[in-house]
């Protein structure tokens, strides 16, 4: 596993985390990261999360994803 990879999974494990500033700060590194793997959890975040900033920042790292993989030839799921 690159480390790249192992970032990814460290975010992607914080967006469970109790406090939504954390789970803010996870999604907005997954975003800068790229981590086009991660769109489809930050859509369901978006869906669930109960706390508006945090439904927010999901939606705002979701579209920069979905551009991403749309820019790069990838169908989005």
């Amino acid at each position: 596993m690159s480390a790249t990879e192992r970032l990814i999974a460290y975010h992607l494990a914080r967006l469970n985390d109790k406090n939504p500033d954390v789970r803010i700060r996870s999604i907005r590194e997954l975003a800068l990261l790229e981590a086009t793997e991660a769109y489809k959890t930050l859509e369901a975040l978006y869906h669930s999360d109960p706390d508006p900033s945090v439904r927010q920042a999901a939606q705002e790292a979701g579209r920069t994803l979905y551009l991403k993989m749309v820019r790069d030839g990838q169908t989005p799921p």
